[in-house]
């Protein structure tokens, strides 16, 4: 992989990793595209901690307080403590995404090779989108969040394993069809995806430990892990900022339009 190939997929991971418009299909249909190699095993993992690296840099007050709570609630053994009770439900949350990532890993990483089938569930995040739009009721802040909504948002988060489906797209949906404001979804969102993307960044780079991957290919890692944690930060905090004011159906027309573009180029291509 070429330098210049390694910051355009950082910069690529960090954007479509928080924006709801699915980084996992924009990683297979953008290299597809314009015939570039596919990622390496190495990349993959070294830009999902720049993702990674982004989401704590941007949420670490969330997060301390987070812990703090957490602690609390273990020496008390009571989930009256408001954050300890949170991060019981973000931990909830991932369950569902680590059972069917653990036993269905192989299946899924088939489907990650399939440019049309990626291109088609871009449409599905389009729809997520509008219907979440049109049927939600924002009106609840974060400190509401049941177990209920936690599962049910746990659930998207597994959905969005395919290719296409946004993960960010699919879980702040989730949260407001619970009835969360569009800022309370999407921090939940983004607290959620951090065990996932420190988990699946350490999986891959224990796969590869002893190959020397990860030394032969150091600076083109460097230069994306960067771009993927600068790119991320910028990308959650005009995604925050965004969502106080606007709807989710400009990132629709987004996905729709991509995934048509998509399908009539395989067409195309036969």
């Amino acid at each position: 992989m070429s330098l210049w190939q390694a910051i355009l997929m950082g910069i690529l991971q960090g954007a479509t990793e928080f924006l709801p418009v699915s980084s996992s299909g924009h990683l297979v249909l953008v290299p597809w595209l314009l015939n570039l190699p596919t990622n390496g095993l190495a990349f993959d993992a070294v830009v999902h901690w720049g993702t990674a690296f982004a989401v704590v840099a941007y949420f670490w007050r969330d997060w301390l307080r987070l812990l703090q709570g957490g602690w609390r609630a273990l020496r008390a053994r009571s989930l009256e403590d408001p954050e300890g009770r949170l991060l019981l439900l973000i931990l909830l949350a991932n369950i569902p995404v680590g059972v069917v990532g653990l036993l269905f890993e192989d299946f899924f990483e088939e489907v990650f090779a399939t440019p049309p089938l990626a291109a088609l569930f871009l449409l599905v995040t389009a729809a997520l989108l509008i219907v979440a739009e049109r049927l939600g009721d924002p009106a609840r802040d974060l400190g509401s969040v049941t177990w209920r909504d936690a599962l049910l948002i746990g659930v998207a988060q597994m959905v969005a394993i395919f290719p296409g489906i946004s993960r960010s797209g699919a879980t702040i949906a989730a949260g407001l069809g619970r009835g969360l404001k569009r800022d309370a979804a999407a921090r939940f969102s983004f607290l959620l995806v951090t065990p996932i993307l420190f988990a699946a960044g350490l999986k891959q780079v224990l796969d590869l430990a002893g190959t020397g991957e990860l030394a032969a290919e150091a600076g083109t890692l460097v230069a994306g892990f960067l771009a993927a944690a600068a790119v991320g930060y910028a990308a959650i905090w005009w995604l925050m900022g965004f969502l106080r004011r606007q709807r989710l159906y400009v990132f629709a027309g987004y996905c729709a339009a991509f995934g048509v573009f998509c399908l009539m180029v395989a067409l195309a291509r036969g």
